[in-house]
C-alpha cells in the first residue's frame, strides 16, 4: 500500500520477490509507485537485479517514466543493498517454485533449470519443456534434448 496526502493506493504481487523488489525501488529517490511499476513491467524481478549488479542503465531505462539518468540513479542506490549470491540463490528459488507450481516433474524441472543456465528465459525454457514429445521414463538429459530442438522452432 502507498500512502500520500489524497490518495491510498493498494498494489498487488505474484510473488513476495516481487514485491521485496518494488519495495527496494520506492526507497529511491526520484522513483515513485508508477515508475517502479513500470519498472517491473519492463524487466523481472531476478532479471531487474543482474541488471543492478552489472550496472546496466540501458536495461533499466527501457521501464516506461525512467530515464537514463534515473537508471544511474537506481543502480548507485540498490547496488549496495544486493549482493551476487542473493541474485543466484532466489534465482533458483523462484525457478523451482515455477517447476512446482505448473506441476512439473523433477525431471522435467530440472531440463528447464538448465535451460535457463544456458541463457534462455523462464518462459521459453517452460514453452520448449512443455512442447517438446516426452515420454515418462524419459531422464532430465533426454528431456533437455527434446527442449533444445524445440527452441529451434520458438
Amino acid at each position: 500500500m502507498h500512502v500520500k496526502e489524497d490518495a491510498l493506493q493498494l498494489y498487488g504481487f505474484c510473488t513476495q520477490d516481487d514485491l521485496e523488489i518494488f519495495k527496494l525501488l520506492l526507497g529511491v529517490n526520484g522513483i515513485g509507485p508508477k515508475a517502479a511499476l513500470g519498472v517491473l513491467t519492463a524487466l523481472s524481478a531476478d532479471d531487474l537485479r543482474f541488471a543492478i549488479l552489472s550496472e546496466d542503465a540501458k536495461a533499466i531505462a527501457k521501464a516506461p517514466g525512467v530515464g537514463n539518468k534515473t537508471a544511474q540513479k537506481v543502480i548507485l542506490e540498490l547496488k549496495d543493498k544486493l549482493s551476487l549470491e542473493d541474485a543466484f540463490e532466489k534465482r533458483l528459488t523462484n525457478q523451482n517454485d515455477l517447476a512446482v507450481s505448473t506441476g512439473m516433474t523433477d525431471n522435467k524441472g530440472e531440463a528447464v533449470q538448465a535451460l535457463v543456465a544456458l541463457g534462455y528465459s523462464n518462459t521459453d525454457a517452460l514453452k520448449a519443456v512443455n512442447k517438446a514429445e516426452l515420454t515418462e521414463e524419459m531422464d532430465t538429459e533426454a528431456i533437455l534434448k527434446a527442449a533444445l530442438k524445440q527452441m529451434a522452432f520458438l
